[in-house]
């Protein structure tokens, strides 16, 4: 058993306390002196011409201390893209400008166009009533096929089309797929959508920005899952702030799921508005405003196709997608359906053949970009819903087609031909606990026990993989990174041993603080309690990549294991010299050092001691102090890997789908908080079921948002949901970081659309609705009614 606080210890989250009373520290809690308050004056139509901004009348309003418009940002950079991609043709991706305030044309609904600074919010808000904004409606650009079409009407009028790009992958494999389906036994197509999401974290968007004028130094405090990238982008690309000159704050931040990676326009205006007025200015975002603001997730269109031989052994599988990227390119927009997409296409299956297509395409949208999973709960969809297509087609079990075609665990490291190599798993084991764990055995008498109340009831299965700690920063930039992805980490000891790490890591939800504390705990040997985690000031911490792609531990545990492993070697050496004995006889274990082979020992608390206080220290070839920075750059992905069943009851009446269960079987390889891994999952899978049965971001033929607030943005609630069984007992380590973790954040909301939709198609071919191939997500009632009635 783990010991306190140690690895492997589900200890309660330290950072909960304060969450749970009211003590948290949240952006919009950060109040300065004297500051202004910025309402934005957003677009109501999808794509039009700005003919003229009166700002005269609303300027003369009470309060007001100005009005902003794209004017006053000339010579400004456009909001940077961090990631650039290149076609199959060799040719880069077509690149937009993304302005912080509209530039001549808006371009979706919510697109800024000026801004209004007052001393209230309130005199904000009606000063914006009394600004006059002329506006030329043009026809907007919405259907991904046809924005393609010859003659269609550009949402950039600079770009010689609305494609961003055509990527192919493995673009030499495409002769070889193609005839490897014109000699298969079998092929088997879907055509299916990916629904367009809203993130929705819990604590809405808000930036403060702070100039000082006699230092020039400026501040921006942002609810954000990376203030280091922030800075670099905002800083060096946008306003040209050095960035010794720039500091970027983010205090607790209220969930992210990807939403709060990017830098957005509001970032960058009270920055600069604050230097141009000599006063801090704070934005807050209202929930409504976020649905037009924040960047939207998903949103792909997708035909996919699999050939089998005549003993049902995959031999091909091509796939092209329509990705959607809004109207501009959002920070890391372009790898979610290319990099983070193309290269899980293999899954968990020996598949030798595949080429992937995808076509990003600009409209008059909200900004696509990642969300929980980013790219993988895609690939995963498409894949997982073709085999059970397939397995029926075929007229053979589902489950057992996936382990006839499984990579087996005496193949790995598995090279996939979709470029990544799969370190370590053991599929068919997390499905055989699967199994176990559903009662799979028994769901025969629990669908006949459904059927006696009229209800229709289903079993889906789901196996996925994914690859978190995107990684190396060599490799990804060579494929169009714009940005490193290393972690950091700064250990410093203080002199009575206690010690404060920091991290370039940020935490939006996922225990930092604890599971952390627990890693420097274990290797030292000292109370969890003894270890402080700071992250997210620039000012104090390294230069770090933030924390999205699940590779908080990772990534930035590894920075913090080499960190702590410097520590550990300084402090032996140390300690040699205060028991005189050779630094290679020096153990440590429990937090005390021992000369091995005798009871001559000194606890930490001393050694930590003598560094600061050298009265009796090797001074002639060690200096003082017992600080240590370290940056880890992963040679590979990590993959974690699972298999998830969902049970459902379908009102054969209504098409009202219930799930009754839900099990998850995951390796995360090693465990550090079995409790907050068990966490993750289960907010994971709340979402993935969000996505598969309820949420959905629609616009009409106007793009106009008609699902633009919780009355029509339909979020699971508890009721929606039964009580999971999670498991992780399946490890299987990664073999390339020092913790042999995986990750576990977006797992849940990878797995679980494809286990639900697989589940109401089987409830529905159980009682007889053979008919029914596919039903896109989200599964509505209305849509499950109107498949079950042809």
């Amino acid at each position: 058993m783990p010991k306190d606080g140690g690895i492997g210890a589900s200890t309660k989250r330290r950072e909960d306390v304060r969450f749970l009373t009211g003590k948290g520290r949240y952006t919009d809690d950060i109040n300065i002196r004297g500051q202004l308050y910025a309402h934005f004056i957003r677009s109501d139509v999808a794509h039009g011409r700005i003919r003229s901004i009166d700002t005269s009348a609303a300027e003369a309003m009470p309060g007001v201390a100005k009005v902003f418009t794209s004017k006053d940002f000339e010579g400004a950079g456009g909001l940077p893209c961090g990631w650039q991609v290149t076609d199959r043709f060799g040719k880069p991706m077509q690149e937009p400008k993304h302005p912080i305030l509209a530039e001549g044309k808006v371009r979706h609904v919510g697109d800024p166009i000026a801004v209004v600074v007052a001393e209230t919010l309130e005199q904000a808000r009606d000063a914006a009533e009394a600004v006059v904004i002329d506006i030329e409606e043009l026809e907007p650009v919405l259907d991904m096929k046809a924005a393609l079409a010859d003659g269609a009407t550009k949402v950039h009028d600079d770009l010689a089309s609305n494609l961003c790009y055509d990527w192919g992958f493995v673009e030499e494999n495409k002769e070889a797929v193609n005839a490897a389906f014109g000699k298969a036994a079998h092929v088997v197509s879907l055509e299916l959508k990916n629904n367009r999401l809203v993130a929705n974290p819990m604590e809405p968007r808000v930036a403060v920005g702070d100039y000082e004028d006699h230092s020039g130094n400026h501040t921006l405090y942002t609810t954000s899952q990376n203030p280091h990238v922030i800075r670099l982008l905002m800083g060096a690309f946008v306003l040209g702030i050095p960035e010794h000159k720039l500091r970027v704050v983010a205090p607790d931040v209220g969930g992210g799921f990807g939403s709060k990676i990017y830098h957005y326009a509001e970032e960058a205006f009270v920055t600069k508005a604050a230097h141009i007025l000599k006063r801090p200015v704070k934005w807050t975002s209202t929930r409504s405003e976020a649905f037009i603001s924040d960047a939207h997730g998903r949103d792909h269109v997708t035909k996919i196709e699999l050939a089998l031989d005549a003993d049902h052994n995959f031999t091909a599988i091509r796939t092209e997608t329509y990705a959607n990227m809004g109207a501009y390119l959002s920070t890391f927009a372009p790898s979610i359906p290319t990099w983070l997409h193309g290269t899980l296409m293999a899954g968990n299956y020996r598949t030798p053949l595949i080429y992937v297509n995808v076509k990003a395409v600009f409209t008059n949208t909200v900004p696509v970009d990642a969300y929980r999973g980013a790219g993988r709960p895609e690939a995963t969809f498409q894949l997982e819903r073709l085999i059970d297509k397939a397995a029926r087609e075929l007229g053979v079990d589902p489950i057992e087609l996936r382990r006839k075609n499984f990579i087996t665990a005496d193949q790995f490291p598995y090279q996939t031909p979709v470029a990544v190599v799969y370190d370590t798993g053991n599929y068919h084991a997390t499905m055989d606990k699967l199994l176990e764990i559903s009662d799979y055995a028994g769901f025969g008498a629990r669908a006949a026990e459904s059927a006696k109340r009229g209800k229709l009831r289903g079993f889906g299965i789901a196996h996925y993989i994914e690859a978190c700690g995107i990684a190396p920063s060599n490799l990804v930039g060579q494929l169009g990174a714009r940005a490193g992805l290393y972690e950091s980490a700064t250990v410093r000891v203080n002199a009575t041993g206690s010690i404060s790490v920091f991290t370039g890591s940020h935490s939006h939800g996922q225990g930092h603080e604890t599971s952390f504390a627990q890693v420097v705990a274990e290797m030292i040997g000292i109370d969890a309690g003894q270890v402080e985690i700071i992250h997210g000031d620039t000012s104090n911490t390294p230069m770090g990549m933030g924390t999205y792609g699940s590779r908080s531990l990772a990534v930035g545990g590894s920075a913090l294991v080499k960190a702590t492993n410097k520590i550990v070697n300084k402090a032996k050496k140390i300690a040699a010299h205060l028991l005189e004995a050779s630094e290679s006889d020096i153990e440590l274990k429990d937090g005390k050092f021992t000369v091995a082979g005798t009871d001559k020992s000194v606890d930490w608390a001393g050694v930590t001691l003598a560094a600061y206080v050298p009265h009796n220290y090797p001074l002639e070839n060690l200096e003082p102090g017992l600080e240590e920075t370290a940056f880890y750059d992963p040679s590979n992905f990590t993959y974690p890997s699972g298999a998830y069943g969902c049970e459902v009851e379908v009102d054969p009446d209504t098409g009202k789908v219930d799930i009754v269960a839900f099990s998850a079987a995951d390796d995360f390889g090693n465990i550090v908080n079995p409790m907050i891994v068990e966490g993750q999952v289960q907010g994971g899978l709340a979402q993935g079921i969000g996505q598969a049965l309820l949420e959905n971001c629609v616009y009409d033929e106007n793009g106009q948002l008609l699902s633009g607030s919780f009355m029509d943005y339909a979020m699971p609630r508890a009721d929606d949901l039964p009580m999971f069984k999670v498991d992780h007992s399946c490890c299987t380590p990664c073999t390339h970081n020092p913790l042999g973790v995986k990750g576990c954040g977006e797992a849940g909301a990878i797995g679980s659309p494809p286990a639900v939709v697989n589940a109401v198609i089987d409830a529905l071919h159980r009682a007889g609705h053979t008919h029914v191939t596919h039903i896109d997500m989200p599964v509505s009632p209305a849509r499950v009614w109107a498949a079950m009635n042809g």
